[in-house]
């Protein structure tokens, strides 16, 4: 199973299912869905996390709660939303001790309070063997800005390529444990810019990939300067840095006339033009020493 081959037929399928479903603005394709209610538009997210896949054996309970909740309010972030409620789905292995149940429980709570989104309900299920990991999978509900959600679809020609932050490394230095979901760097975006803020993505998979499915929900290609990404200091070189993912920064397009900030006022994250957007086959190119790399491919794909 390749997950990019699996979303697409996902996503196909919904379109043709939800056809005639006007409450349904965007399925599945994008970092949330929008739905319209009789008490207005919502974002719905969905994420998980693996034991072994998504944090090691033995990562502090409270790390790993911490994890689960941000990495889902990161893709409302990435729509330019707020989070406001969180349901939790936990599988765990069997005779899994009750202490650390109850401590995971407790820690899930506790970081739902903190990233705004309490956990208002979900579900538990025994899986068969001891030997099992323990899976997590949290559900939020969110707003999104006045401007309306930021999609993937939004960039256009001549659109300057950005991200929040730096990239690279996150998985083995443990920063994908630590990382603060850019909700506030969204928020401020979208009201500073309107519609000048073009598309928005939060990079969980890899620039390369990530940026690749804005320029195929927007049709167009993305070049990235390799010298312009900033990356952390134990990062490797760009081309290797662009596909580790687990950074969950804000990978966003501005409109060519909008001024570039140096930082977000509201938190000091830095934000770094790296690309630009331009008309062509959909995909994402790296430009390095006078070589161009396609890395529309380069990322996390579950295989």
């Amino acid at each position: 199973m390749r997950e990019t081959d699996l979303l697409h037929h996902v996503r196909d399928t919904a379109r043709r299912l939800l056809a005639d479903r006007p409450d349904v603005i965007v399925g599945p394709g994008d970092d949330c869905a929008v739905v319209r209610t009789s008490g207005g538009v919502l974002l719905l997210k969905t994420d998980q996390i693996v034991e072994h896949r998504h944090v090691a054996a033995g990562t502090p309970l409270d790390m790993v709660a911490r994890k689960a909740i941000a990495r889902t309010v990161s893709d409302i972030a990435a729509m330019g939303g707020t989070p406001r409620y969180a349901l939790v789905g936990a599988a765990l292995p069997r005779h899994y001790p009750q202490a650390d149940a109850q401590l995971l429980a407790d820690a899930l709570h506790r970081w739902g309070l903190h990233f705004g989104c309490p956990v208002v309900g979900g579900d538990v299920a025994t899986l068969p063997r001891e030997t099992d990991p323990f899976v997590l999978c949290v559900s939020i509900v969110g707003e999104p800005h006045p401007r309306g959600p930021v999609l993937r679809s939004g960039a256009k020609p001549g659109d300057t390529l950005c991200v929040t932050g730096a990239i690279g490394n996150s998985f083995r230095s443990g920063r994908h444990l630590m990382f603060e979901p850019r909700v506030a760097e969204a928020a401020w975006l979208a009201s500073t810019l309107g519609d000048a803020l073009g598309a928005m993505i939060d990079i969980s998979d890899g620039v390369g990939l990530d940026a690749a499915r804005i320029a195929r929900a927007s049709n167009i290609t993305i070049e990235i300067d390799a010298p312009r990404l900033p990356l952390h200091t134990d990062a490797g070189p760009a081309s290797k840095a662009i596909a580790d993912g687990e950074d969950y920064e804000l990978l966003f397009t501005l409109r060519p006339d909008c001024p570039i900030p140096d930082a977000c006022p509201a938190t000091g994250t830095p934000i770094t033009p790296i690309g630009r957007c331009l008309p062509g086959e959909p995909g994402a190119w790296l430009l390095d020493l006078g070589t161009r790399t396609d890395v529309s491919s380069l990322g996390w794909d579950h295989r």
